[in-house]
């Protein structure tokens, strides 16, 4: 069995971005033997960082996508209907879930989106956290093998499709809270991830692209902004537009199409508004990509009295937040 010491921290610590203290306390948690559930917006590497601790343990691990069609059954799993006419409700003709899979091999658990599933099979999950062990009719007890654990990740209950969990399920498990990374480390996932694009556009058009994305989670009018996703899809894709186009890839035609194409499909306006996501990509694009009125054709530099647009440059530049 994997050790869980800070040599097991080290390895996950290099391979995900500036999730150091996340790290610790998913590997201090399995430790002690809870279970777990991590809840952030999309896009903040809970998944990521769960793959990265399950491919480091040496246990197996089941994955499960929550969403509203996962019934009991799906996750459980369920007697094969020809062979019970044959041999009658025989353990060996059921068909294992991943939940009774995890149970008998001790592996881990991992549950996407659990805020996603139906009451009825959340219910299920709680009756085997608290009693370590899995009723099944015609099949009998299924008791959970030593390393056993549920490790789920979660939206924040206002995304789309998303249902309040229980104080049961909150009582059961350990909750860690994840956010977005520093400015500077979304910079460094973003030239990770779009590796050969990053070193066509430069790292100027990163830090821009990564400042615009930020800016998109503090605008008044977007109720949910962008994950660091679309800061890698806006650099990769700008960088086969100028190819395509054979221009640079700072042009404002090709920098407002990618900001357009990786962004506006991302935000999700207010409700009440009146304004459109193209309309508001739009404006950011204008802030932070868009040649500045005032600026010198020749020289790039400012010209003239700082305008109302540029403060307003510089304010929501701020607010995407430091880049060091």
């Amino acid at each position: 069995m994997v050790s869980y010491s800070r040599e097991l921290v080290d390895r996950l610590d290099g391979s995900v971005v500036g999730r150091r203290s996340e790290i610790e306390q998913v590997v201090a948690g399995l430790a002690a033997g809870r279970h777990l559930l991590l809840e952030g917006p999309p896009g903040t590497g809970k998944s990521t960082l769960l793959r990265r601790v399950a491919g480091e343990l040496d246990r197996g691990f089941c994955f499960v996508e929550g969403n509203a069609e996962l019934t009991p059954a799906r996750l459980i799993g369920t007697f094969d209907p020809a062979a019970v006419l044959e041999a009658g409700y025989s353990p060996d003709v059921f068909l294992d879930g991943p939940l009774v899979t995890a149970l008998k091999d001790g592996a881990l658990l991992y549950v996407e989106e659990i805020n996603r599933i139906p009451e009825e099979t959340l219910n299920v999950l709680i009756s085997v956290m608290s009693e370590g062990s899995l009723q099944v009719p015609r099949l009998g007890a299924i008791d959970a093998a030593e390393g056993f654990r549920l490790i789920a990740a979660m939206n924040p209950f206002d995304a789309v499709g998303t249902a309040r969990i229980s104080g049961a399920v909150y009582d059961r498990v350990c909750r860690l809270g994840m956010g977005y990374q520093r400015a500077d480390e979304e910079m460094l996932i973003v030239g990770n991830q779009a590796r050969t694009a990053a070193a066509t556009v430069g790292p100027g058009f990163i830090v821009q692209a990564t400042e615009m994305v930020r800016a998109t989670r503090e605008h008044p009018d977007l109720r949910t902004g962008s994950s660091v996703r679309g800061a890698i899809d806006l650099t990769m894709v700008a960088a086969e537009l100028r190819v395509l186009r054979d221009l640079p890839a700072t042009d404002p035609g090709v920098t407002r199409d990618a900001a357009q194409l990786a962004l506006s499909g991302r935000v999700r306006v207010r409700d009440g508004c009146g304004r459109t996501a193209a309309e508001i990509v739009d404006e950011l694009w204008a802030i932070f990509f868009a040649p500045e009125a005032d600026d010198d054709p020749e020289t790039g530099e400012p010209d003239g009295d700082d305008s109302t647009g540029k403060g307003q440059r510089h304010h929501l530049r701020a607010v995407a937040g430091p880049t060091r």
